[in-house]
């Protein structure tokens, strides 16, 4: 039985068809991945071609991941925001807190009877990170802080939280004398601590809350039944915060605290804070006025000291006025 040759020509027929097959479909997958390339030109619906830049085919766009603007300074009232500014910020602050208002027009709600005052600058050397120096006549003391923003609220919800840390170190720089006890410098410092966690609910909506830890080298002390000294209060002296901010138009929003102590001890019961204010910032300023129980501008000294009650209409005026350079 002899086998049938197949006809050379249809075996070149069909190759040439094969190949011919295999060269349009890798020409147009080519001509496919060619309208995405640099220099290339597209069509539109309409039959109309339009050049696509090289810089932005070659470029990818690039977006901040992080929530902005949860607060938009470093206060909230007496309290210390979440918010670290950008690198190369240079902040002034002025923060006045005037007498309680209860005397009436007697001393214009307090605003006549004189003032606790504070100056304060900070700068962002590196980014997350601030470093300030404050004055204050209030026993003339002089404050170092540090401020350190560890994360940032991200738009896409894998880090839900804010977390900042702040902590100062504060100087009584009174000449001694009958007034106090000081018999070496580690007797004039105090110290305050505190973790900041932070969001930003919606663009109308923050909150914050802050435990934070008091202390001071040098307590006042008493003396007990045996005639002995006694240190009013013993070592870290723990309290409670909570912020929030409420935007009611662009460039204004409504402002609130509480401060709670958390420490109770013999000759160391300070009261609760509450206050209310209204925010206005602009571009580089930010200013706030407020009503508010805290007449201290060291946040040590209030969670330790404060004596204004609010339940018995002990609040007083206050406003704080921030300006902001950026290097």
């Amino acid at each position: 039985m002899k086998t049938q040759r197949l006809n050379s020509p249809s075996i070149r027929a069909i190759a040439r068809i094969c190949l011919l097959t295999a060269s349009c479909f890798c020409l147009t997958n080519w001509m496919a991945k060619a309208t995405n390339l640099p220099g290339s030109v597209k069509t539109d619906t309409a039959g109309k071609t339009k050049a696509v830049s090289d810089t932005a085919a070659a470029s990818v766009v690039k977006t901040n991941p992080y929530v902005k603007n949860t607060f938009d300074g470093n206060y909230i009232i007496d309290n210390q925001t979440v918010m670290v500014p950008i690198k190369g910020t240079l902040e002034f602050d002025i923060q006045h807190r005037f007498g309680i208002v209860n005397n009436g027009f007697t001393d214009l709600f307090g605003i006549f009877w004189g003032a606790t005052m504070k100056l304060g600058f900070s700068y962002v050397p590196v980014t997350n990170l601030q470093i300030g120096f404050d004055a204050t006549n209030e026993n003339m003391q002089v404050v170092l802080n540090v401020k350190y923003a560890f994360l940032k609220q991200k738009k896409d919800g894998s880090m839900p939280l804010s977390i900042t840390y702040f902590g100062n170190a504060a100087m009584d720089t009174r000449k001694k004398d009958s007034t106090n006890l000081f018999t070496s410098v580690s007797d004039r410092l105090s110290f305050f601590s505190e973790v900041i966690f932070a969001r930003k609910f919606s663009d109308a909506f923050s909150l914050q809350i802050s435990p934070a830890i008091s202390m001071f080298n040098s307590p006042a002390g008493y003396l007990n039944v045996y005639g002995n000294t006694v240190p009013k209060w013993n070592g870290a002296q723990f309290s409670f915060a909570a912020s929030g901010r409420l935007k009611v138009s662009d460039g204004m929003f409504i402002i609130a605290n509480y401060d709670q102590p958390l420490s109770h001890e013999f000759g160391s019961s300070p009261n609760p804070n509450l206050s209310l204010g209204i925010e206005m910032r602009t571009s580089g300023h930010d200013f706030q006025v407020f009503f508010g129980n805290y007449s201290s501008l060291v946040p040590q000294n209030n969670r330790l000291f404060n004596e204004n009650d609010f339940t018995k209409g002990q609040f007083l005026i206050g406003f704080n006025i921030s300006r902001l350079w950026n290097f």
